[in-house]
């Protein structure tokens, strides 16, 4: 296989994200249960603060390798869409099929995929995300193409603003009214700003936030970052690194401690543990910071060894499929290993490593069937 034209660094970090999902996903057994929001201990409560903080870049970095390798668009508008319709929806929409049938009731799922994905396969968001990113890539190429350094650096840093704006809601809102959606999902009602009101969503920085950022992101250090050496790397990188683990792992567990009192276990419906999930959100600095410490870093990646043409690269290129079907096994696994007598961070850390390396291995294999397996996986 041809590498000399690849970007080694993205399939390195398009691995480690998967990783990271996986990781994400394993933890969240320990918070939630019960009514639909159960942390058993304290002990519960800080390995999950660690665990589920340390990958929560994973989907920015997702969108930062599409950012980095497709914008601005290579080719026409027309070819972009249909390269992206058989790379990423015809396997949603076979994943799609299988989590309605294999969760829930079949009936119910098809009816309810009219309007929205199946909410026990709630990784499956993030399709429906980078499809609309890739719905304006188009409309942003050709900005893309001419934009200058310090026009880009004004944007990244009205973007980084727009991270805090989670911080100023809850300080300006206090505790806030919940409202649930037919998810049974809360969201908590948004302290209006800067031109926010009840007849008007689309404030000053809505078209600025989110993860239209990060593909603003994959574009600067695409066009205006340079080599940098290893002693600047970590000089940048493991300050952001710390401070935004720090906002969302204190973040998190300040939330759970405030709501227990310091006494264990405790409980409460889904909508107390989305709020205690509140540091870790994808618009919000602690992922900001994160996600371009983690860039730094698998920038240095550069050398094409066979570890990396025999293992990295086909789950690098089958990691789609991975985050798709990932769930069906990692389930499977996280019950079985709690049925163990098993500290938690074992527990966390088998599931990730046993179904990550079980999905990676099977996605691999059925990527490889003649015609279908792309189809399926990606």
């Amino acid at each position: 296989m041809n590498t000399s034209q690849r970007e080694i660094w993205i399939d390195w970090m398009r691995v480690a994200a998967c990783f990271m999902v996986m990781l994400t996903h394993s933890a969240e057994p320990f918070y939630l249960g019960g009514e639909g929001s159960l942390i058993l201990t304290e002990s519960d409560a800080f390995w999950v603060a660690i665990l589920n903080t340390l990958p929560r870049a994973a989907v920015a970095l997702f969108v930062v390798a599409s950012s980095y390798l497709q914008f601005p668009l290579h080719y026409s508008t027309g070819e972009f869409f249909r390269k992206r319709a058989v790379r990423v929806l015809v396997p949603f929409l076979v994943w799609t099929v299988v989590y309605a049938l294999v969760w829930g009731e079949p009936v119910q799922n098809f009816k309810g995929l009219l309007l929205n994905f199946n909410y026990a396969a709630g990784h499956l968001w993030f399709v429906y995300m980078i499809v609309g990113l890739y719905l304006i890539m188009p409309l942003l190429s050709p900005w893309a193409e001419k934009v200058g350094k310090r026009e880009l650096q004004v944007y990244l840093c009205l973007w980084l603003l727009t991270t805090l704006i989670p911080f100023i809601r809850q300080w300006l809102g206090g505790s806030a009214p919940v409202i649930y959606g037919p998810s049974g999902i809360p969201n908590a009602a948004k302290y209006p700003l800067w031109g926010e009101a009840s007849w008007n969503t689309y404030g000053l920085f809505y078209y600025i936030s989110g993860f239209v950022g990060y593909l603003l992101l994959g574009l600067y250090f695409r066009k205006f970052v340079p080599e940098l050496s290893w002693k600047k790397t970590l000089a940048i990188a493991v300050p952001l690194f710390l401070g935004g683990f720090a906002i969302g792992s204190v973040g998190f567990f300040s939330r759970v401690w405030a709501d227990s009192g310091g006494v264990f276990p405790v409980e409460g419906p889904v909508g107390m543990a989305a709020l205690w999930e509140g540091p870790w959100m994808n618009d919000g600095l602690a992922v900001a910071l994160m996600t371009i410490a983690w860039i730094l870093l698998f920038r240095k990646i550069k050398a094409d060894t066979t570890f990396y043409r025999k293992c990295i690269l086909p789950v690098s290129n089958a990691s789609y499929g991975m985050y798709l079907c990932h769930m069906l096994l990692l389930g499977a696994v996280s019950a079985w290993l709690k049925s163990m007598p098993l500290s938690t961070p074992v527990q966390i850390l088998g599931t990730t490593v046993i179904s990550f390396t079980g999905v990676a291995i099977i996605s691999v294999l059925v990527r490889r069937i003649p015609k279908a397996g792309r189809l399926i996986m990606g």
